[in-house]
This record gives structure tokens, sequence and C-alpha cells, in this order.
């Protein structure tokens, strides 16, 4: 039978009189409890959920059906012998039952009759340090275990580091199992010391370290009996009195405007939650970025108004102006401004199991702003286990370093150790929408100290005026590679019927496609030349240094143009390629012309107009053409063509 199983018998949750408190005061009293978030972590087997199952088993929180659970799942899964496995009220998963481990965040609320906690139990494996990153994302506590039996191991030096990393001011080293090395003062007096010469290479203000046994109790709840030696607070002691209201930053006020409400034409509020700062009635304001000044007019909450606000409430604010504010915006003192900038330096945790590519631009979500960004260098990796910086030019998975990032539009934003709501940003994949990383800010970046992305490879090539994205890239991106389809034929043969026709099918099949046509071009590039014989070659000739710049990019061109004889029609291939040019003739008579195009052949016969080939000048009929059409074929012939230059 399971040594506590009596006790557990016995076990009466703590509850006040209604004698002596009535139901409205305890609700209001406990209303007013502040809120602890904290996060355990450490090495595998250190005994992090063993630890806050204890926690909630001696402050007598739990549920008599979680205590029967317990009680059962203990004598069938359980890893802790004879004893009660309190790791399982946090051990969720399957896996983490039969391995006794922890993988994912497990999340787990509780209050005493002095404060609310929210507890998040972060795994220990190093595979799993994204999932102990957003475990520690909104922490104020990091409870730290290490096993008196080992000491401080390098999973302690990693986890601590991560968590200054990201922030947290206040640390417990929870030295555990003290029951295994005999409650040794001296055993302890090591680790402590051990770990506070390695933590003073970080900046953590605040450092504690408890002697525990967790699975037996000594400590957690209650002063042990065990460890006179011990002098200072239980871990329930401690958690209960810390001070973490002062971690807020009450100095900068910085309001990220979430959501204007307009509930009817006469309110026009803006929405959101108080990043750090207080606001008052009657205080000055200014927005970002467009500069604009106002006074406060009213706070609202959802308790009704309020001649003040802080961190981290959750307000409706109206102005005494009219001002145009929107989602991502952000409202200021105007003596106190953040950095506003497109260029920052910034520790990067990844989170994606694809590598880093630095040539991707990513979202970058930051506070309500969304952006896009790029990756401009990585500076250098951080090896978490020993701290040293290594050279890396992308991360992987769980990789953290320091890179310099560039975002479209300027963000307003702190560096992280002074404000961690806006220092802190994800980068979002733009294809899948994973979040592949966090980061915190450093401080902005000169834009005239950003390193240059260009190789002296791609200087060579830009001197040469040559493209750095090669053709094989473009028709990896297109599945298709540049090429001209250009259609010759007399007025009246259907040329642009079939042009305007090629460009919907290729276009409607995902091809990069521009159709260029006679009247578009000399209505532009080419108003000022005429039909006389040397304008026409010149007008040609434009329009086929045109088509070889778009096929240069991978683009499909479709031109139609009478290009009435060989010689001009050959020097046009010479400009594009002749292994990119694709000839179509139009093969009809003039008699079909001049049915489609009546008015066109009735002037040129009245010689209102010259130079119409067929009429006064000869049209030349292609000698060596890859497509000849007429009226009788052309919807076979339009698949053929697409098909020979988008093969997919």
């Amino acid at each position: 039978m399971i040594k506590q199983e009596q006790e557990l018998k016995n076990f009466v949750p703590r509850r006040m009189s209604t004698d002596t408190l009535n139901i409205k005061e305890f609700l209001d009293r406990d209303e007013k409890k502040d809120m602890l978030r904290f996060l355990t972590a450490g090495s595998v087997d250190d005994g992090k959920s063993t630890l806050i199952g204890r926690l909630m088993f001696d402050s007598k929180k739990l549920y008599e059906d979680h205590l029967s659970a317990l009680i059962r799942d203990s004598k069938r899964v359980g890893h802790a012998g004879e004893e009660i496995d309190y790791a399982l009220l946090l051990d969720g998963l399957k896996a983490e039952r039969e391995q006794g481990i922890t993988i994912d965040v497990a999340y787990r609320y509780f209050s005493t009759n002095k404060r609310k906690f929210i507890i998040a139990d972060t795994p220990g494996h190093e595979q799993y340090t994204r999932n102990m990153v957003t475990g520690a994302s909104t922490a104020n506590l990091a409870i730290i275990l290490t096993d008196a039996t080992k000491g401080v191991v390098t999973q302690t030096k990693r986890h601590t580091f991560i968590v200054s990393l990201l922030g947290i001011k206040h640390i417990v080293l929870a030295v555990n199992k003290m029951d295994l090395v005999d409650y040794d003062e001296g055993i302890f007096d090591k680790i402590s010391n051990d770990y506070k010469r390695f933590i003073t290479q970080l900046n953590v203000p605040d450092v504690e370290c408890i002697p525990i046994s967790a699975l037996k109790g000594d400590n957690v709840v209650d002063i042990s009996d065990k460890m006179k030696w011990y002098h200072g607070k239980s871990m329930m002691e401690y958690l209960e009195t810390v001070h973490v209201s002062s971690d807020h930053n009450f100095d900068d006020l910085r309001f990220p405007v979430q959501y204007v409400l307009r509930p009817d034409r006469d309110f026009r509020g803006f929405s959101g939650r108080i990043a750090s700062g207080v606001i008052k009635t009657g205080d000055e304001v200014m927005v970002l970025p467009s500069m604009k000044k106002s006074l406060v007019k009213s706070i609202t909450t959802c308790e009704g108004k309020r001649e003040y606000a802080f961190p981290p409430q959750s307000v409706t604010i109206t102005l005494k102006d009219e001002i145009d504010i929107s989602r991502g915006e952000m409202i200021i003192h105007p003596d106190n401004v953040p950095k506003i900038d497109r260029h920052f330096e910034s520790m990067l945790v990844w989170m994606d199991e694809t590598m880093m590519d630095l040539s991707k631009t990513f979202y970058i979500k930051h506070n309500t702003n969304t952006s896009r960004a790029r990756i401009d260098i990585v500076q250098y990796k951080i090896d978490v286990n020993t701290l040293k910086r290594q050279k890396k030019d992308k991360f992987v998975l769980n990789d953290i370093g320091r890179v310099v990032i560039t975002t479209n539009k300027p963000l307003f934003f702190d560096p992280y150790r002074r404000n961690r709501n806006t220092g802190s940003f994800i980068l979002i994949d733009p294809v899948t929408h994973n979040t592949c990383a966090v980061g915190m800010i450093l401080d902005k970046r000169a834009s005239d100290k950003l390193p240059s992305r260009i190789t002296d490879i791609d200087r060579e090539k830009i001197r040469r005026g040559k493209s750095l994205i090669s053709t094989e890239q473009r028709i990896r991106r297109n599945r298709h590679k540049g090429s001209t389809i250009w259609i010759t034929g007399l007025h009246g043969s259907g040329k642009n019927d079939l042009a305007y026709t090629l460009e919907k099918q290729l276009f409607d099949i995902g091809a990069s496609v521009v159709l260029l046509d006679g009247s578009t071009v000399r209505s532009g590039l080419s108003r000022e030349l005429d039909y006389s014989p040397a304008d026409r070659a010149e007008h040609l000739r434009r329009v086929a240094h045109i088509a070889r710049i778009l096929n240069d990019q991978g683009i499909i061109t479709v031109c139609s143009f009478i290009s009435p004889n060989d010689n001009m029609r050959n020097q046009i291939r010479e400009i594009i390629g002749g292994e990119r040019f694709i000839l179509i003739y139009m093969d009809e008579d003039i008699d079909y012309c001049r049915a489609n195009k009546p008015d066109l052949y009735e002037q040129a016969d009245n010689g209102l107009i010259s130079n119409i080939p067929g009429v006064d000048i000869e049209y030349e009929a292609p000698a060596k053409a890859d497509f000849i059409i007429n009226h009788k074929n052309i919807e076979s012939s339009i698949l053929k063509i697409v098909h020979a230059v988008y093969p997919e």
C-alpha cells in the first residue's frame, strides 16, 4: 500500500468559515490577490513535476477526484516506488507517463490565501528548448531544480541562461532530493556557491537557493525539521511573498492599439492592453507614427470608467480630438518616445524544424503590429551549454544567437531588458504560417552599419549589368523559361484575337505573361513614330528590346505586330535570341482581312492612309514560321503553342 495513502484519506482542503467571513468578502478578497506566473526547469528526473504536484498537494488545493486518480495512477504507472508520484498531476501525455519525463509545457493554476499562481512545468531535454521558451515567455519567476546528488550540471546552466535571456528577474535554485544525501548542509552550500559563481555572468538581480525534497515534502510548503541548519523560507512561503509587481515598467507609456471600438456614431474608442507605463485622464498623449497629440478624455475597463490605468490592464481610451488611429499604432507620452526604426539587433531563438533561410522574407508580429521582415545576417550562435559564441551562417531548431533584422515598415520598440512587451516579437513563415522564431530586441542598428549582403561575385555581376538571379532560379520559380511569341500577319488576319486568347490561357495555368501589341506600344513608347518603313523598323526594334528584357526576367511575352518582311523579323529574332523566339504566321488572304477590317482598307483604297501592307506596300509571308495558323485551325493550334512555352 502506498505510504501516504492514509495521509490522502485525512486530506482536508483549507476552507474559510462563513461564520467569520461572508461569501462576498471572500470573493472580493480573492479578486484582489495578485498573480504570480512561474516556471520550473531543470534536467530530466530532477523532480520538476513532482515539486509542483507536491506544492498543490501540501497546500490542500486539490479536488477529491484528483486525489483518487492520483492514488490509482501512482499504483499503476507511478515512478516513485511506494511513494505517491506527484508528477502525475502534471504529466498528462501518454509518452510522459510512460517515460516519466516532461515533453510539452504543462500549465496548472492554483491559489493560496495570499496569492494566485499559474505554473508552467517545462521539459528538461535539450531537444525541447523551444517548449521551455514558450513557458518562460510570460513568467515572472523561474524555479531551476538541480539534483543534490549531481550538483550544478550543464542543463542547469543552460536553463539559467535561457531564463536570463528572456528577462526573468527572479530565480530560485531548488536543490532537490536532499533526502538522498542525508540532508547534508555541506553539499547544499557547495551547490549554492557553484551556482552563484556561474550566475554572476548573467544579469539576474534576485537569486534564492532553497534545499528541498519534493517527494518527501521537506521545505516545500512547511519548513522541515530535518534541515534545522536552514534558516530561510520554504518554497511556498517564498512564492507567496516574493515581490514582482515592481517588475512591470511603470515609467514608459506604451499602449499598442488593438482595436478601434465604434459601438455607435457618438463613441470612438481605442482598445488594447497597456504594455507599460501609467495613463491618466487628462494626460497629453501622442500617437505613433502620425505624431498627432491630444488629451485623454476617458479610460474605460470592463468594470467601468477609471481615472488611471496601468499594465497589464486591458482598457478602452477616448481622446478629446478626432485623430485617425488604426490597429498597430501606439499611444505614448510625448516626452517619452520609444525607438522607431526598421533595423535592429536581436537575440533570436529558432523554433522551426526547417533550417533558417536568409533569402526568405518573414512576417514579423510585434505587439499589435504586423510587417514583413528579413534576417540580414547571423552574427553568432551561442552554445547554451558553455555560453561560448560560435560563428554560424544559419540556425536550426533550438539554436539561439544574435541577428540583425530589417522590417518593411518602422516598428515602435524598446530594448527587451527595459520593456519585455515592446522588446519582443515573433517571426512567422509566410507559406506555412508556422512560428519560426521568437526574438528579444537588443537595440536599433544604424543603417550605415548594416552588413552588406552583396558578395564580391555579386558586385562583379552588378558591374556588368547581370542579374543576381539565375535563369535556373527563375525557371524553378515560374515553372517556365522566358520566351517571346511573335505573331505576324496582315491587318484583320486575327493577330490580336490570337494574342489575347494566348495571354488568358497562359495566365490561367499560372504562367507569368505580358502582352504587347501595336496600338498599345505606339500610344506611348513609339508615339513620335509614323508608319514609314524607317519608323516602322525603329518601332519594332524597341518592341524587340522590351521583349528581351521581359524574357530575361523569366516572363513570357506575347507580341502582335505586322512586321511585314523577313528582314525585320530576323533582326527581331537576333535581338531576342533565337532559342526563345517563336514565330507565328496568321495565314489569311487579303479578302478575309478586308472583310474583318473594311473601314481600314476602304481608307487605304481611297488614299486617306498609307503604308498599309497588302495595299500600297508589300507584305512578305515568313519563309519559315514555327506555327502557321488560320481561322479554321486556331483552336487546336492554341494548345500546341501553350505547350511549347509552358511544358507543364
